[in-house]
C-alpha cells in the first residue's frame, strides 16, 4: 500500500516534469519571461495556479522546477549510492588498514556540521576556477557534486555492514572453493544480496537531496534564477507570504509531496524486506 502510494506520488511529479513543455505550449506562456501586467493574478483558465511577483505562470514554473529538483534528487541519490556502495564493499572485502582508514573517514564526515559546510561550499565562486556559474546545468552539477560528497557516508556504512554479513555465508565460501575470483564473488554473489537495504537508503537519499537542494536554493546558494527550482521559488515568495500566500504554498506542497513519496517508497521497500 505504502509503496504503491509513494510510487504514485513520485510518478505524478515526474509526469508533470516531463509534460512541462507540452503544458507550456498549451497555455502559451513563457515561464521565464516577466509579465508585470499579470503580477499576482489569481487562478484562472489562463493561469491555473495564478502568477508570481513578476507575472510568471506558477504552474509552469512548478513543472519546470520539478525537472530541476527531481533531477538533483535522483542524481545525488545515484551518485551517493554508487560511491558509498563501492567504498563499503571495498572496506568489507579488504578489511584491516583499508577498512579502518575508510571508516574513520566516514566517521569524520559524520561528525562534521553538514548544513554550514554545505552553505560554505555552495557559496564558493566557481568562476575563479574557470568553471561556469549561473547556468542551470552548471548549477545542477555543482550542487549535485557537493551533496554527493556528504551523502555517501550512510550508504557506505550500510553496505559495509551488509557485505561483512554476507562474506561469512556458506555460499561465498563455496564460490571461492569453486575457483571464483574475488571480483566475481563481490559482484555476482555479495552485491545482489545487499541490494535490498541499499535500495531503501537510496529512496531516502532522494528525499534528503531534494530537501538539501531546496534549502540551498532558498538561501540563494543553489539553482540561480531565472531557472526555477522549488527552493528558489520559496525564496522569492517569502516576502509575500501574507499578501500572496499561494506563491509560497504551491512550491511547499510540491516539496512535501516529493519527500512524502520517497519516504513511502522507502517504508514500502522496508516492509517487503521484513
Amino acid at each position: 500500500m505504502r509503496l504503491g502510494l509513494g510510487l504514485a506520488l513520485l510518478g505524478l511529479l515526474a509526469g508533470g516534469a516531463l509534460a512541462a513543455p507540452l503544458v507550456q505550449a498549451w497555455l502559451g506562456h513563457d515561464p521565464f519571461a516577466p509579465d508585470l501586467f499579470s503580477r499576482y493574478a489569481p487562478p484562472s483558465a489562463a493561469h491555473p495556479l495564478g502568477t508570481d511577483d513578476l507575472g510568471r505562470d506558477l504552474l509552469l514554473r512548478l513543472l519546470h522546477g520539478a525537472r530541476v529538483s527531481l533531477a538533483v534528487g535522483l542524481a545525488v541519490a545515484l551518485g551517493a549510492t554508487l560511491l558509498g556502495t563501492g567504498i563499503g564493499l571495498l572496506a568489507a572485502w579488504r578489511g584491516g588498514w583499508a577498512d579502518a582508514v575508510l571508516m574513520r573517514i566516514a566517521d569524520g564526515m559524520l561528525s562534521l556540521p553538514a548544513l554550514p559546510l554545505l552553505v560554505v561550499l555552495a557559496a564558493v565562486d566557481t568562476g575563479r576556477f574557470g568553471l561556469p556559474r549561473g547556468e542551470a546545468l552548471s548549477d545542477i552539477a555543482r550542487i549535485t557534486a557537493i551533496l554527493v560528497i556528504f551523502g555517501w557516508v550512510g550508504v557506505a556504512r550500510l553496505a559495509r555492514a551488509a557485505a561483512l554479513r554476507e562474506l561469512t555465508q556458506d555460499y561465498v565460501a563455496a564460490a571461492r572453493v569453486a575457483g571464483a575470483t574475488e571480483t566475481r564473488v563481490l559482484l555476482r554473489h555479495v552485491l545482489p544480496n545487499i541490494v535490498s537495504p541499499i535500495t531503501v537508503a537510496t529512496a531516502l537519499a532522494v528525499a534528503g537531496a531534494i530537501l538539501a537542494e531546496s534549502t540551498l536554493s532558498f538561501l540563494g546558494l543553489g539553482i540561480q534564477p531565472p531557472a526555477p527550482s522549488w527552493g528558489n521559488m520559496l525564496s522569492n515568495a517569502q516576502e509575500m507570504v501574507f499578501s500572496a500566500p499561494l506563491v509560497a504554498v504551491w512550491p511547499g506542497v510540491a516539496i512535501l509531496l516529493a519527500v512524502t513519496g520517497c519516504t513511502l517508497v522507502a517504508d514500502g521497500l522496508r516492509q517487503r524486506r521484513a
